[in-house]
C-alpha cells in the first residue's frame, strides 16, 4: 500500500516574505550590542537589501561604540512583524539582520536624513544633528522566521525579491475583515482539519493573521491552545479584484461580497 502524502499549500518564497516584511515596516530593536537590554531606535528605515538607517540619541552607549569602532560595531537588528488584529501572541514573523553599525560623517548624515525625510517621513528625523545621530547598518547576512519555517536569506536575495502585492494593505484589510465580517471568517471553518473544527466548537473564533497572493492565514482554537493554518486560494491572486474573488471562493460565495482592498 502506498503512503498518502499531504500536499502543502503554496507559499511565497522566503526572500519574498522577508522583503514583504521590510516593505510593510516592522518594530526594530538592536541586540547583541553588549548591553543588557535591546536598543530601540528613535526611528528606523530598512531599504530593500536590508541596509538600515537608525536614529539614536547622541548620548546612547551604542552610538558611542559605533562611533569609535573603525570597522563598525557588530550588531544584530531584529525586525518584528505583528498580527493585524490584537492577539495574546501577536508576533507573526521575525527578520534578523546581522552586520556592522557605522556612523557617517556629518555631511553624509545630513544627506541621508534629507533622503529619508522624502522616502519615509518621521517626526524624529527633525532631531538628526540636534541631539540624535543617524547611523547605518550594513548587513552581511539575514535570517527570516515565521510559522512556515526559518531560513537564511542573503542581502542580494532580499534586494532581488518582489514584495507580495498585498503586503502594504493586508493589515487594514484583515482588520476590517475581523471587525466587520466575522461571519466570513466563521465560514472558513469548513476548510480546517476535523480535529480543529471539533476544537473550535461553536464559540471558537477564527482570527485572520495574514494574506498574500497564495492564500489567507488564520489562527484557530486547537487542543491545548491555538494553531496557525494556511488556507490556499484556488489560484494565485495578483490584483485586488482577484483577491476579492479568491477569498469569496474560500468563504463559499463565488459571486463575491465587497471587501475593499
Amino acid at each position: 500500500m502506498g503512503t498518502t502524502r499531504t500536499r502543502r499549500p503554496p507559499t511565497p518564497a522566503v526572500a519574498e516574505r522577508a522583503r514583504s516584511l521590510v516593505t510593510r515596516g516592522a518594530r526594530a530593536a538592536l541586540v547583541g550590542t553588549g548591553e543588557p537590554e535591546p536598543c530601540i531606535p528613535l526611528m528606523h528605515h530598512t531599504w530593500p537589501n536590508g541596509t538600515t538607517d537608525l536614529l539614536l540619541p547622541d548620548d546612547h552607549v551604542v552610538r558611542d561604540r559605533a562611533r569609535h569602532s573603525a570597522d563598525g560595531l557588530p550588531v544584530m537588528l531584529e525586525l518584528t512583524g505583528m498580527t493585524p488584529v490584537p492577539l495574546a501572541e501577536p508576533v507573526r514573523e521575525l527578520l534578523w539582520l546581522l552586520g556592522r553599525l557605522h556612523e557617517p560623517d556629518a555631511r553624509t548624515g545630513r544627506e541621508r536624513a534629507l533622503r529619508l525625510a522624502e522616502k519615509a517621513p518621521h517626526p524624529n528625523l527633525l532631531d538628526a544633528g540636534r541631539g540624535a545621530t543617524l547611523l547605518r547598518l550594513h548587513p552581511s547576512s539575514a535570517v527570516y522566521s515565521d510559522a512556515e519555517g526559518c531560513a537564511p536569506v542573503s542581502p542580494t536575495e532580499l534586494a532581488a525579491a518582489d514584495p507580495d502585492p498585498f503586503c502594504q494593505v493586508e493589515h487594514a484589510w484583515l482588520e476590517h475583515l475581523d471587525q466587520a465580517h466575522p461571519e466570513m471568517l466563521c465560514a472558513l471553518r469548513r476548510h480546517l482539519p476535523q480535529v480543529l473544527r471539533d476544537a473550535g466548537g461553536t464559540a471558537g473564533r477564527i482570527r485572520p493573521i495574514g494574506v498574500d497572493r497564495f492564500g489567507v492565514r488564520v489562527r484557530v482554537p486547537a487542543p491545548g491552545g491555538t494553531q496557525d493554518v494556511r488556507l490556499a486560494f484556488s489560484a494565485e491572486a495578483t490584483t485586488p479584484a482577484e483577491l476579492q474573488k479568491r477569498f469569496a471562493e474560500l468563504v463559499g460565495c463565488p459571486a463575491g461580497r465587497s471587501l475593499d482592498v
